[in-house]
């Protein structure tokens, strides 16, 4: 690819539109299946709880590949790698559709992540390259209409289409989409001047720990909750596996001469602070985008559908505002707009941190366009100052690093938010049961309700334990929300808490041509 300043300013465009089909096609297919999982489990045999692994295993690639795809880049061509990922993710979109047993669905679901956590990494790295310096929150900007609000449409998007049609459609539908961007990478994508390709020989033992420590550490995080946490063998086994993993696989990098992953990248302060800064933003959304539609459908009885719905006010903000966030950020430095987008943020966790048991609708409209606001601001500037002292060399690499941090804290993210909505849940429904049947106003309730339902017909036994059932399903609501609020606020207090982390970022936007300071 030839230097962004010798470029037609027409043909930036079109590089963006290439690199950003394919963005959207791999985050998209992260969130899209999870309505479908359901009618997937019926046609293929499963269990719920076994289908649940095509989600799995699909994320768990993703997180494995996208360290190594600067070494992957530098080896084959950065081109030619990429044309690969694309053909791979499309072949296994095909295979995915057609698939008629778990284990075919899983193996093709693991080469989909692989495609895809290339496509992820590789597409913002020729968007950093392909904007001119003082453009580059134009193009962080438009990087964050596929990686942010895909994940937020796709539930709806997939509830549409198996509805409409039937699940495999939700694979087959990246067919002609990959076909297409296979067809327009190879016309305008070129590997960069400065790309040299490397063909010494590779850190297998490298690469071995960090599929055994990234892999064991993933894999905890998806299963953790469902067995139980550290009250379960298998998840305390995947727990020292991938504390050892990462542990030797760290030593083994620092150490060696050519690793498979340069985490010497770190030791450039704004971009570790920006890739810490990124993993709150990826913990927040994750846990996030996880309640909502569960308190929606366990609350106020919503579909799917409804759900989306709900939730459109925050995608819509996000939609409106990384464009024009992009274009501040030459204007007001990522400290500020950074800040700000915290700060934003946290207030609007923090309204969702007061619901009542009468939640409804307009409750959670302005929260989430706050929070729209603020993840704009906070996306934008971030990724921008992330890579803004990186070396064009070190550029496919730094994005791995920064886009894995983000996608494994978004995992965390989610696992603390179903571990603590439900210990808070438990934790609250004994709270308020014992306060609800302790004092006045409580007992009166009871003898009131109880005759109401003696009155109806009722003996006395059965009016009582009716009464019993409702209260305890009232009590079952007034906890659940307060476990959401609890959650919420925690979410709230960590973007606050994260402030300190701005100081450290840098405005950084001139091309950085040799290999940025790593002090």
């Amino acid at each position: 690819m030839s230097d962004a300043g010798s470029r037609p300013a027409a043909h930036k465009w079109v590089v963006a539109a290439t690199v950003l089909t394919g963005t959207i096609m791999a985050v998209l297919d992260s969130s899209i299946v999870n309505v479908a999982l359901p009618n997937m489990s019926g046609t293929l045999g499963a269990t719920l709880e076994e289908i649940t692994w095509a989600v799995t295993a699909y994320i768990l690639a993703q997180v494995i590949v996208m360290p190594i795809t600067g070494l992957l880049a530098a080896r084959f061509g950065r081109k030619s790698f990429y044309m690969a990922s694309v053909l791979l993710f499309t072949v296994s979109s095909m295979a995915c559709g057609l698939a008629h047993t778990l284990g075919a669905m899983v193996m093709f679901r693991v080469l989909q992540g692989f495609g895809g956590g290339v496509l992820l990494t590789v597409s913002q790295a020729i968007l950093r390259e392909s904007f001119p310096p003082e453009e580059q929150g134009i193009a962080m900007g438009l990087y964050g209409l596929g990686a942010v609000l895909a994940p937020a449409f796709g539930p709806t998007l997939g509830g549409w289409i198996t509805d409409t049609y039937s699940w495999p459609w939700i694979f087959y539908i990246n067919v002609p989409i990959g076909v297409l961007n296979l067809i327009l990478v190879a016309r305008f994508i070129e590997d960069p001047a400065y790309l040299v390709r490397e063909k010494g020989a590779i850190d297998w033992s490298g690469l071995g720990l960090l599929v055994v420590g990234l892999g064991s550490l993933q894999l905890m995080l998806e299963e953790g909750e469902r067995n139980d946490w550290f009250h379960s063998s298998f998840i305390v086994r995947l727990a020292i596996v991938a504390a050892a993993g990462l542990v030797l696989f760290v030593w083994r990098e620092l150490t060696a001469e050519r690793p498979a992953v340069n985490l010497r990248i770190l030791r450039n302060i704004c971009f570790s602070s920006a890739t810490a800064l990124g993993g709150v933003l990826g913990f927040a959304l994750n846990g996030s985008l996880f309640l909502l539609p569960v308190m929606l459908q366990q609350l106020l009885g919503f579909n799917a559908m409804q759900s989306g719905m709900t939730m459109m006010p925050r995608s819509l903000a996000m939609a409106v505002l990384m464009p024009i966030g992009g274009r501040f950020y030459n204007r007001l430095g990522p400290r500020v707009l950074v800040g700000s987008g915290l700060l934003v943020s946290s207030a609007g966790f923090y309204m969702m941190s007061r619901l009542t048991t009468s939640v409804g609708y307009w409750d959670l409209f302005w929260p989430q366009v706050w929070q729209g606001v603020g993840f704009s601001l906070i996306f934008v500037a971030l990724s921008t100052a992330a890579l803004s002292t990186i070396s064009k060399p070190s550029m496919t690499a730094a994005t791995g690093l920064y886009n894995v941090v983000r996608q494994v804290m978004g995992s965390v993210g989610v696992a603390v938010a179903a571990t603590t909505l439900s210990s808070s849940a438990a934790r609250y429904h004994a709270l308020v049961s014992e306060r609800a049947g302790v004092g006045i106003v409580g007992t009166q309730w009871i003898e009131r309700m109880t005759a109401l339902m003696a009155s109806q017909g009722a003996d006395l036994m059965t009016a009582r334990a009716r009464t019993l059932r409702v209260l305890n399903g009232l009590i079952g609501r007034q906890a659940a929300v307060l476990a959401y609020n609890h959650v919420f606020g925690m979410i709230a207090v960590l973007f606050v808490l994260s402030v300190p982390l701005v100081l450290m970022l840098r405005h950084g936007v001139r091309e950085v041509e040799a290999e940025a300071p790593l002090d």
